[in-house]
């Protein structure tokens, strides 16, 4: 089994950055989108 890593801020921006680059896409529902909303969840655990 392969070990889970949260996604961070840093790795969503990575990850939306380069597939603006290159003109993909980054709206609503896309993975891009899921990566963000995960990091901010995974952020928010850490703030409490």
């Amino acid at each position: 089994m392969a070990k889970k890593t949260p996604m961070t801020k840093a790795d969503a921006a990575r990850i939306q950055s380069g597939t603006a680059k290159k003109g993909g896409n980054t709206s609503k529902g896309s993975f891009q989108a899921r990566a963000q909303s995960g990091a901010d969840k995974n952020s928010q655990k850490g703030e409490k």
